[in-house]
């Protein structure tokens, strides 16, 4: 007769069978599984259980991130497991870069998943409930906000690639009694007990002494992590809102920002120096950004970096800048003067953008259309009697009215022809000076794309 115990086993085993295959209703038909599996009991269970379930649909990768000495031999072992069970199987080498190793490894690790993910693949991976709880745990004792310490998704869906943990409700007792009953061969890390590291110290030493107080701590740390993703939800909600009146990637209306309460201008600039990147600044950088940049002096020229971007207050706007913009000046090797000839209908490129020359009720003489013009660098000091003005007005003046980024000045340059200033290239545009060539039905350059549009599509692309 079998006994209860064996009964009880298959029965919750099969009812896990079937909470897997209602998860992955949440994807399409042709939805197929790369499984991360490391050669461990959890993956190497989560490797046997997509097997039976999803037999055409998947596929595993072994990263051998050349650490221990036996990781090529684990590798051998997922191959193995692989060839029994007819899943195709990657061994993948990576470098891991010196520095933290634990985040090092991840990164690497990440990195080689997308490298073979394919467009209609999510990658599958075997963390539990004791992992999500350590999650928690370690990211508590970082000084973690909600966003951190909603931990680990089930279903992630970032930018990337779509993450899928099957078995995060799963504790840890119930992954090693599953692995015994079938007699499952997998390997043991020894750097997962050296406790030199974060989360084996978490799991070897601070994991029994918690568990004897509160026998139900895993449990009831992972449901906090679940509770936290649904504040993390609604948060997100109210960051978008915030988002879409005060901000763009590259900048933040500080006028806007401070009508908002102080804890929502916190998470709203948390967020939005985050930008593209992974994880959140952290709390002291979002106070320095506050306290150095927001709050300075109105005539500081205060600017943080925070890789890789800097971020520079101009007036009532906070700007998100590249090395590359905000040190364009000092990296720009701009000719003093440069020759060009223009025709009707050209496209110039000149430091301040791209321009075309097109005609205009009001311009520069056609004559003067295949002479040798030339644009002169600004120095500095120069005066320019601009079309509709009265009178010479500093250069200076004129670029300060049509609020040029500090940044982006040294972009302007003068046309002129035998020492008679024509006008003016900015990133706003071409300005007319009152000269002599200028006529009724004459030609301007007319700005199609600025030095700003060009600096930001590094951004987008």
């Amino acid at each position: 007769m079998r006994s209860t115990l064996s009964t009880f086993n298959e029965v919750w085993q099969q009812q896990f069978r079937h909470r897997i295959l209602a998860q992955a209703q949440h994807f399409s038909e042709q939805t197929h599984f790369l499984i991360g599996c490391s050669g461990g009991m959890d993956s190497m269970l989560l490797l046997s259980l997509m097997s039976e379930l999803f037999p055409k649909k998947i596929r595993t990768i072994y990263i051998d991130h050349q650490l221990q000495p036996s990781s090529a031999m684990w590798g051998d072992v997922v191959q193995c497991h692989a060839d029994i069970h007819n899943v195709p199987c990657i061994i993948q080498k990576v470098d891991v870069r010196a520095g933290n190793l634990e985040q090092q490894a991840r990164q690497a690790r990440y990195q080689a998943y997308l490298q073979h993910l394919q467009p209609n693949e999510i990658l599958v991976l075997a963390h539990h409930q004791q992992d999500q709880a350590e999650t928690v745990l370690l990211r508590l004792f970082s000084g973690a906000g909600v966003n951190g310490l909603a931990a680990m998704q089930q279903i992630d869906v970032r930018k990337e690639m779509t993450i899928w943990r099957p078995f995060l409700d799963l504790s840890r007792a119930q992954v090693e009694q599953w692995s015994q009953q079938i007699g499952l061969e997998y390997v043991t890390d020894p750097s997962n007990q050296d406790i030199h590291y974060d989360r084996a110290w978490c799991r070897e030493v601070l994991w029994d002494v918690l568990q004897h107080r509160f026998p139900k701590m895993q449990a009831a740390v992972a449901r906090s992590s679940y509770l936290m993703q649904d504040a993390a939800e609604i948060l997100d909600e109210v960051l978008q809102t915030d988002w879409q009146q005060c901000a763009t990637f590259d900048e933040l209306n500080l006028t806007k920002l401070k009508e908002l309460s102080h804890a929502r201008q916190r998470q709203l600039l948390s967020s939005w120096i985050k930008g593209d990147a992974q994880y959140r600044p952290s709390y002291d950088m979002v106070q320095r950004l506050q306290q150095e940049v927001i709050l300075a002096k109105p005539d500081a020229q205060a600017t943080l970096h925070v890789h890789p971007y800097y971020y520079v207050r101009y007036q009532k706007t906070l700007y998100r800048l590249s090395h590359e913009v905000l040190y364009a000046e000092k990296l720009s090797i701009l000719p003093d003067v440069i020759s060009q000839r223009y025709l009707l209908g050209q496209s110039i490129q000149v430091a301040a953008g791209r321009f075309k020359i097109e005609s205009q009720s009001l311009g520069l003489s056609p004559l003067l259309f295949g002479r040798e013009l030339q644009l002169l660098k600004r120095q500095g000091g120069e005066k320019i009697h601009l079309y509709g003005r009265v009178g010479h007005w500093p250069l200076k003046k004129a670029i300060q009215d049509a609020q040029i980024l500090p940044w982006f000045r040294h972009t302007i340059q003068i046309l002129v022809v035998d020492n008679v200033m024509l006008g003016v290239f900015s990133p706003k545009g071409f300005w007319l000076a009152q000269s002599e060539y200028l006529v009724q039905g004459g030609w301007q350059p007319s700005l199609i794309s600025d030095c700003i549009f060009h600096q930001s599509l590094s951004h987008d692309e």
